[in-house]
């Protein structure tokens, strides 16, 4: 055997931990919006808070107060720190994220990108056509709406075409439709502001400026910005914005 026919076995465990990992979760959530619905809660903060709260276990009799604990009852938030999981905070702070799976992104996400700016710069750095690979399958509950706000936050004109992008990339994911009926009030707002933004952005020189198409020349209205164009009208059908 050649050795570029070596068989990294290392990546292989890494990759189906992932995959396996990813398809727990998704698992989990679809059981809990099943309950959800069959509980008829009352609002959508309760539906979201049981999706949310999905991979909480119940307390055991062994679990009771001033008892000794000796496994965490949140084991997705309480951790030990390990020396490699310093290792991996210090080195995020170098490199690019360049998360595999959505497993990993989401893992990232939530553990490692905590300001709005940071979220922002790392969905412009991964781009449409990575973050679509990535969720394919799902965005995931509750990520869609975070990934608008993060969008609508810190939008700018220079970055207009890679937004539009990255929306026409989430849009294609699976169950796009079920995930933005499920956007909080908050979100919708957000999202509804950010297509706003998008579209003050696309407006021509010459409207502005009180300029006709032949004082500024046709490349603005031929090139790129007609194209954007068509895509923001797309986008905001798909999307639902008034």
């Amino acid at each position: 055997m050649e050795r570029n026919d070596i068989i990294d076995f290392d990546a292989l465990e890494k990759e189906l931990q992932a995959a396996l990992t990813a398809d727990e979760k998704y698992k989990r959530e679809n059981a809990a919006k099943l309950r959800a619905v069959e509980q008829r809660v009352a609002s959508y903060e309760e539906f979201r808070g049981i999706v949310l709260a999905s991979h909480l276990k119940p307390l055991e009799r062994k679990d009771k107060m001033g008892g000794k604990r000796t496994v965490p009852w949140n084991c997705h938030t309480i951790q030990g720190r390990t020396f490699q999981d310093v290792a991996t905070e210090i080195s995020l702070e170098k490199t690019p994220l360049q998360p595999e799976t959505s497993a990993d992104f989401y893992r990232n996400w939530r553990r490692h990108l905590l300001s709005g700016p940071e979220r922002y710069q790392t969905l412009l750095q991964l781009g449409g056509p990575k973050l679509g690979r990535l969720f394919q399958t799902d965005v995931g509950f509750g990520l869609l709406g975070e990934l608008l706000v993060a969008l609508a936050d810190h939008v700018g004109p220079a970055d207009r075409a890679g937004v539009l992008g990255i929306l026409r990339s989430l849009a294609s994911t699976g169950r796009f439709t079920l995930n933005l009926s499920l956007l909080s009030q908050a979100e919708r707002e957000s999202c509804k502001g950010l297509f706003q933004k998008l579209q003050a952005m696309g407006v021509p020189r010459s409207m502005k400026e009180g300029l006709s198409w032949e004082e500024q020349g046709l490349e603005e209205q031929s090139g790129g910005l007609q194209e954007e164009e068509r895509l923001l009208q797309e986008l905001l059908e798909l999307y639902q914005v008034d």
